[in-house]
C-alpha cells in the first residue's frame, strides 16, 4: 500500500506503483487540472508540489513533472495539484496576477505555471526575480510570448515579501495566496506510515529517463525496487574532498553553497542541464547508470576524477568513474549493486572547473556534444588535466592522451591547437539525429578551446584560437 496526501485528503492506494504519478492524479482520482502534454518532463503542464518533512518537522515544497514520477516516490508526502491551491470562493492571488496581467491564454499551462510559482513563495530560500525564473523555467507556453507571464512572476516576487522579508506560511495563508488546510500538513505528514517498497532487482529513484523512454514497460514490470528520494543535506565537504550520497539529486547540487563557491558558476552550468522540476527529481547516480554517451552529469564528474562506492547489502568496493563505462549502455554495476556515494577532489588553489555544452535549445535539452575540465596551472604550465567529452564515442570519454599530452606544457595556442590534434585522434563520433560525425568533431575542437578562452583569457585569446 501507498499512503500520502493529496491536497487535502489521505490517500491509501493499492495502485500499481509503477504507474506515472500524473496518471494516478487525472484517472484514479479525477483531478484533471494536472495536464499530459509531452509525457518527457520538457513542458512543465504537469507540475505538482511534493512537501516533505525535514529535521525540524517543517514540510518544504519542491516542485516535479508528474508525468515521468512514479506513484511509488509519493509516499509519505503532500502532493499538491491546482486544485489544492484554489480558493472557496475567489482567485488566489498567483492566480489573480496572471489574469490582471493578461498571462493566460488557451490555458492549458497555466496550472503548471501556478503551481510552479506557489512553490516559490513557499520557499523559504527563494527571495529574488531569478529564483522565480528558475522555478518556472521548466514550464512552455506557446501562446503568450511569456512577457506577461514574467510580469506576473516579478510581481507574484513583490508581493509574497513584506519589508524585504518572505511571508512566513501563516502570512501566505492570510494574503490568500494558499489555502489555509496547509497549515495542519505537518501533522498529517507526521501520521502517516512510513512503508517501505520491496526490494527488487530493478532500482528506481527519479526515473526521469526511464520512465521517458519505458513508462509503457514499467507497468507491466514486476519485481522492481522504488527508492523514495528524500531532499535535504547529501552533500559532505572536508577540506578539498567532497562526497554526495547516491541519492542526491541535481538540486542538491545546485543548492548547495560551499559546493557553489568552490566551483564557480556551477548554478549556470547546472541551468544548463534540465528545469528546477526535473532537478528536483534526477539523480547524479541514475545519470550514471543511464550510461548515456551524452550524459552531462557523467562529464562533469568525469572531469573531476570521481570514484563510486558500489554497495551490495554490507557488501562494497570502489572503483573510478572512468572505468564505470563499459561500452554503450554497459557499465560496470553487477545485478542488485547500486551506487552508494560519489567522492571527488575540489578546485583547489592554481585549479580550475569548466563546462560547456551545445544542444538544439540552450537550456534544458539533451546534449549533442558536452565538455568538462579541472585542470591544474602552475606560472602558467599544466600540472594535472582532467578532460572529458559526451556525444563522440560509444561512452562519455575521458581524453587520456589529450590529458597526458597537455600536462607540463605551457598554456598557449601552440600547445592548444596541438591537444586538439591529440583529441581528433581519441575521439570517435557517428553521425546519428542530432549532428553528423564531422558536426560532432568540430563541436569538440571549438568546445575544448571554449574552456581554455574561458578559464585563460590573458594567454588564449578568442580570434586566434577560432
Amino acid at each position: 500500500m501507498i499512503e500520502f496526501i493529496l491536497n487535502n485528503k489521505k490517500i491509501t492506494t493499492d495502485a500499481n506503483p509503477s504507474m506515472t504519478l500524473v496518471d494516478f492524479i487525472r484517472e484514479n482520482r479525477s483531478l484533471k487540472g494536472t495536464k499530459i502534454v509531452c509525457r518527457e518532463g520538457d513542458c512543465g503542464a504537469c507540475t505538482v508540489m511534493i512537501g516533505e518533512l525535514d529535521e525540524q518537522n517543517s514540510v518544504k515544497y519542491h516542485t516535479i513533472t508528474s508525468c515521468i514520477s512514479p506513484l511509488a516516490n509519493a509516499q509519505g508526502k503532500h502532493i499538491v495539484t491546482v486544485e489544492g491551491l484554489n480558493l472557496s470562493n475567489k482567485l488566489n492571488e498567483i492566480q489573480q496576477e496572471l489574469k490582471d496581467n493578461y498571462a493566460s491564454q488557451c490555458g492549458f499551462c497555466t496550472p503548471g505555471f501556478v503551481v510552479a510559482m506557489a512553490n516559490y513563495c513557499l520557499n523559504d530560500n527563494a527571495d529574488n526575480d531569478q529564483q522565480m525564473l528558475d522555478a518556472i523555467s521548466g514550464n512552455i507556453c506557446r501562446c503568450t510570448g511569456y512577457v506577461a507571464i514574467t510580469n506576473a512572476a516579478k510581481k507574484i516576487v513583490e508581493n509574497c515579501n513584506h519589508k524585504g522579508k518572505k511571508y512566513t506560511l501563516e502570512q501566505l495563508i492570510a494574503h490568500d495566496f494558499i489555502p489555509h488546510y496547509f497549515l495542519g500538513i505537518n501533522q498529517k505528514l507526521t501520521e502517516l506510515k512510513k512503508n517501505h517498497q520491496a526490494s527488487g532487482k530493478k532500482i528506481i529513484a527519479g526515473g526521469t529517463d526511464l520512465y521517458v523512454q519505458q513508462a509503457d514497460t514499467l507497468l507491466k514490470t514486476p519485481n522492481l525496487r522504488f527508492i523514495t528520494l528524500e531532499q535535504g543535506q547529501k552533500v559532505r565537504i572536508e577540506g578539498d574532498n567532497c562526497s554526495i550520497s547516491g541519492l542526491a539529486t541535481v538540486s542538491v547540487l545546485f543548492e548547495n553553497q560551499a559546493l557553489q563557491s568552490r566551483i564557480p558558476h556551477l548554478q549556470d552550468y547546472l541551468r544548463l542541464l534540465s528545469s528546477e522540476a526535473i532537478r528536483n527529481m534526477a539523480t547524479v547516480a541514475g545519470n550514471f547508470v543511464n550510461a548515456s554517451p551524452i550524459g552531462d552529469m557523467s562529464a562533469i564528474f568525469l572531469a573531476l576524477d570521481a570514484k563510486l562506492l558500489i554497495a551490495q547489502g554490507d557488501e562494497s568496493r570502489e572503483i573510478k568513474l572512468k572505468g564505470f563505462f563499459l561500452d554503450y549502455k554497459k557499465i560496470d554495476l553487477k545485478e542488485n549493486e547500486s551506487i552508494a556515494k560519489i567522492s571527488f577532489k575540489l578546485p583547489a588553489k592554481n585549479s580550475y572547473f569548466n563546462f560547456e555544452k551545445v544542444s538544439k535549445r540552450k537550456h534544458l535539452d539533451i546534449a549533442t556534444v558536452n565538455t568538462a575540465i579541472h585542470i591544474e596551472v602552475q606560472d602558467n604550465k599544466v600540472i594535472n588535466c582532467d578532460l572529458s567529452v559526451g556525444g563522440v564515442a560509444a561512452i562519455p570519454m575521458f581524453l587520456n592522451k589529450t590529458c597526458h599530452y597537455l600536462i607540463g606544457k605551457k598554456i598557449n595556442k601552440e600547445t592548444l591547437k596541438q591537444a586538439i590534434e591529440v583529441l581528433n585522434s581519441e575521439i570517435t563520433p557517428i553521425s546519428d539525429v542530432r549532428g553528423t560525425a564531422d558536426y560532432k568533431r568540430l563541436l569538440a575542437n571549438q568546445l575544448v578551446k571554449a574552456h581554455f578562452i574561458a578559464l585563460f583569457p590573458e594567454l588564449i585569446k578568442f580570434g586566434e584560437v577560432v
